[in-house]
């Protein structure tokens, strides 16, 4: 095919034209070499050439055979001709690229010329090349004509990559390539060495350390066969076979692998892949190392397809089906990993550029940071702080009551002070009696959930409300029966007969001795009172109810969960024994002077309904199972009818009670269906006796009627109820997640079976957004019928499409277990499938495999990019949803939802262990404080 001539001046011209315009452009570099020899920076394309010391500063740029070659340019002026690109580095001469010249209207002749095309300008390659053979590398020169456009084809792409590296992109790898955890600096590298020191110290024998112990000397305890991968690579370095190495040798490894240069960690890690040293990668190699990778993060699947792995990373970086690859195609996988991640995953990357429209940062003044501290501790606690107050002020006035009336009787006379302190610490003890059942009255606070109530009153702090009231109690009890027993009651066996006297018709005129004080009926009452309250009370510390504290083999059976539960029932003998105890006083004589009954009452008469109530509504509620799902980590679900009648909000929960096991215990679990199911679903975890037992009796006692698999929304399976036995249903019961509906944005964290309340959640957004879209297709239709008949049908769902409020859901779940994933993996793949608003960014955590960044990691991550961008689907989860490693960053996902979303309210809700949620809450104050966004903390533990 016919081309346009271009002279030598005009292709010069141009090359320096390109090489002005681009920083490291493909073209000649400016330079006055004063010898030219071989870089081992380079690929084995380079070639070097000595000449005269006379005649070396002379040729300028491109050396010696630029001359010629450019003379040879003149010399064709009337014939094709083709542009080649030169690149000069560390005085070598390397070939980049031979590709033809045209001018305007070449792109014409191009494609009139059709076929000839090819075949032309690799004509004009082989020309080149076999008239200036010094640019040929090695292994060009040995392959034919026919692997020629191969070759220039991967040159290509080698030069393009590094063309396409930038500090910025080599900085984000660097990142991604750690082999030391959070190395910032020289100095942490030298802080860390002298770690490494001491146990170099402790380890080594004779002076030297074995190669088996040198994951544990550098801090790779649980991946000793990474680190042995590490030592391996570092001693082919050496060009030696070690098995041992001393303390100057080590510290020599621990230089390289603390090194903060992307280049040498690259290298490393090239070299941990190239086991023959042989500086090329084959697919054996790299399915090897995601052996080592999947062993060192404990993922038995994963190994268990490395082979196709592997095939997936040579496919993506040797297209042209070499059987191998170079440094440089891994250190490009690096480089564009973040690229190759925001491809891959809308539903799990959020998109949020920073923009000070977005995000305005308040100043920093110390005057207005304490204002701003004081605004949100008020605001943050302001629903707490008044029901305390109210609170406190009541049994103030109360004690003060008392305490004053009683300092006007006779009896202050013979007792004293100590009889004022007793009386009114009785009136608070009322009070408190009172006040410790409201907060457990489940139906009641569901109800008051659902009214304008909960703008005033945390119901969220119930059990913490429940908690202190117990301890006003126990401060109560130490108050009035300590007055009693070793203040007043002694005052009064010992007054004398002239005092005793004003008071004698209280006793019958009879004084009494110490020993008929405790055997009244106030005083065994009372004993008994205490020592049943502090029986309870201890049981229901912490320590004891969760199994902490460890007694002695026939005392087991006084922690944990039922003791706790059985021992909180004995309260119901307290509150009959406080009523008669109430009644009989010895210086209250008048029904009115007895104030007990006043108290308790109405709160007792609440909580016997409440009980009652859900007595008579669980033996309604008996439902039918219709599946039961065995899943991995200890996990099964199980999906019921749904009673007639039985109305639940996304976020509560339900109390379960299987009569075959124990006809008293009811145990909490989350629902998971949402509330426009047909069904009732929840997810169990085994940890105790009865989940054991409730696995049992359902599965293996009837396993060939059982579903065994993972959990499908939409196919349930009927099983016979003949067989099975009878599970009651107690609820629902009103949980913090409830009430996610009066925020616009969300932050959802669950930790492991913790995301089960926020699964209903997600399940009830995505059935309101079926509702919006079947009213905006309603809409659509009548808006193409007759105008007069579609107005009405209009107005109606315009109606309804406001009702829908529109919510942006972040789900963020953390597990420690593979297998957790299978839990909701039907929900997830659900959420993806029919989220096409991006309504929901679901983001799942594996915290049991390192960080993003560790090299231990980083193949991992590499596959895992590339099959989701390929195949759509994540090779953990097995879902849409990409699955992230170790714990999130919660500081910079705070960050982004505030900038996407200023001047918003968002819900924060938790549901897991304790320790994060100070973390999170500490984290929605603090950047409530900062920014315009406003972030209201809610949590529940299980």
């Amino acid at each position: 095919m016919p081309f346009s001539s271009v002279r030598s001046k005009q292709a010069l011209s141009l090359l320096l034209e390109r090489e002005k315009s681009r920083e490291r452009e493909i073209a000649l570099e400016m330079r006055s070499p004063s010898s030219f020899t071989s870089s081992s920076k380079l690929s084995n394309y380079g070639r070097s050439f000595e000449l005269p010391q006379d005649r070396r500063e002379s040729y300028g740029v491109g050396g010696a055979m630029l001359p010629i070659f450019l003379n040879d340019l003149r010399n064709n002026s009337q014939r094709d001709l083709v542009e080649v690109t030169l690149e000069l580095e560390d005085d070598s001469i390397l070939l980049c690229s031979v590709t033809p010249t045209s001018n305007g209207n070449a792109a014409g002749e191009l494609e009139a010329a059709g076929n000839r095309f090819l075949a032309r300008s690799l004509s004009a390659t082989s020309r080149i090349c076999r008239k200036f053979s010094w640019l040929r590398s090695p292994s060009s020169r040995a392959a034919s004509d026919v692997e020629e456009p191969t070759v220039s084809a991967r040159d290509a792409r080698r030069m393009k990559a590094k063309l396409d590296r930038t500090r910025s992109s080599a900085q984000r790898a660097l990142r991604g390539l750690r082999f030391i955890s959070k190395t910032t600096g020289v100095s942490d590298s030298n802080e860390l060495w002298k770690t490494v020191e001491s146990r170099f110290e402790s380890l080594a024998k004779d002076g030297l350390l074995c190669r088996e112990d040198f994951g544990e000397c550098i801090g790779m305890v649980d991946s000793k066969e990474f680190a042995v991968g590490i030592f391996d690579a570092l001693a082919r370095r050496r060009r030696q076979k070690m098995w041992k190495i001393t303390r100057e040798e080590l510290y020599d490894f621990w230089l390289q692998i603390s090194d903060q240069s992307f280049d040498a960690r690259l290298q490393i890690f090239f070299d941990m892949v190239d086991r023959n040293g042989d500086g090329r990668i084959t697919g054996e190699e790299v399915q090897e190392l995601l052996i080592l990778s999947a062993s060192a993060n404990k993922l038995s699947k994963l190994k268990e397809r490395a082979e196709e792995y592997a095939s997936l990373i040579m496919e993506e970086l040797d297209p042209e089906n070499f059987g191998y690859i170079e440094i440089w195609q891994l250190e490009n996988l690096l480089l564009q990993r973040d690229t190759y991640m925001n491809y891959s995953r809308p539903l799990s990357t959020a998109s949020v550029g920073r923009s000070q429209n977005l995000i305005s940062f308040r100043p920093n003044y110390v005057a207005h940071r304490v204002s701003s501290s004081l605004r949100c501790l008020v605001l943050d606690n302001w629903q707490r702080g008044w029901i305390l107050l109210v609170w406190i002020t009541v049994m103030a006035c109360l004690f003060a009551w008392k305490f004053y009336q009683y300092r006007e009787r006779a009896a202050f006379q013979v007792m004293g002070y100590c009889l004022t302190t007793a009386k009114g610490a009785a009136e608070t003890l009322k009070l408190n009696m009172a006040l410790i059942l409201l907060p457990v009255c489940r139906n009641l606070t569901t109800w008051l959930r659902s009214t304008r109530a909960r703008l005033f009153i945390p119901f969220d702090d119930n059990i913490n409300f429940h908690k202190i009231t117990a301890c006003a109690i126990a401060i109560g009890i130490i108050l009035h029966a300590g007055s009693h027993l070793i203040c007043d009651f002694p005052l009064l066996v010992n007054s004398a007969p002239e005092k005793f006297a004003a008071i004698a018709s209280d006793f019958n005129y009879v004084k009494p001795t110490y020993k008929d004080l405790l055997k009244g009926i106030e005083g065994v009452t009372g004993i008994a009172m205490v020592v049943l309250m502090t029986i309870a009370f201890i049981l229901a510390t912490r320590r004891f109810r969760r199994n902490i504290v460890k007694l002695p083999a026939p005392f087991t059976r006084f922690t944990g969960f039922n003791a706790f539960w059985y021992s909180h029932h004995l309260l119901g003998l307290v509150y009959v024994l406080l009523l008669v105890h109430g009644t009989f006083l010895y210086l209250a004589h008048k029904w009115y002077q007895r104030t007990t009954w006043m108290y308790i009452t109405v709160p007792l008469f609440i909580y016997i309904s409440e009980r009652s109530l859900r007595t008579c509504r669980s033996e309604h509620y008996s439902v039918k199972i219709l599946k039961v799902s065995v899943l991995p980590g200890e996990v099964f679900s199980l999906i019921m009818s749904k009673p007639d009648g039985f109305k639940y909000k996304s976020g509560q929960y339900i109390f379960l009670k299987c009569p075959a096991i124990s006809p008293f215990e009811w145990h909490p679990f989350s629902i998971t269906s949402a509330p426009g199911d047909n069904y009732l679903s929840v997810h169990v975890r085994i940890v105790g006796d009865w989940t054991q037992e409730l696995k049992r009796v359902f599965t293996e006692d009837h396993s060939s009627e059982c579903v065994i698999g993972r959990l499908k929304f939409g196919q349930l399976g009927h099983m016979g109820q003949r067989s099975l036995p009878k599970l009651l249903v107690d609820g629902p019961y009103g949980a913090p997640a409830q009430d996610y509906k009066n925020y616009e944005v969300l932050l959802l964290v669950g930790l492991g079976i913790g995301a089960t309340p926020f699964i209903s959640i997600l399940r009830d957004l995505l059935n309101n957004t079926r509702a919006e879209d079947q009213v905006d297709s309603n809409t659509e239709t009548t808006q193409s019928d007759d105008s007069l008949n579609s107005f009405p049908s209009s107005s109606i769902a315009s109606s309804r499409k406001k009702k829908l409020q529109k919510t942006t859901a972040y789900f963020y779940w953390m597990t420690r277990e593979l297998g957790s994933f299978e839990w909701f993996k039907g929900v997830m793949n659900e959420v993806a499938e029919m989220d096409h608003k991006g309504q929901i960014e679901m983001h799942n955590y594996l915290t049991s495999v390192y960080e993003e960044g560790d090299a231990r990691s980083t193949l991992i991550t590499m596959v895992q990019a590339l099959n989701h961008a390929k195949h759509g689907v994540d090779i953990l989860s097995g879902t849409r949803v990409r699955t992230h490693f170790a714990r999130p960053n919660w500081k910079e996902v705070f960050d982004k939802i505030a900038s996407k979303h200023p001047r918003a309210t968002v819900g924060v809700f938790y549901c897991g262990m304790p320790l994060l949620a100070k973390e999170l809450k500490k984290l929605s104050q603090e950047m409530s404080h900062r920014t315009t966004t406003r972030f209201e903390f809610h949590k529940e533990y299980f």
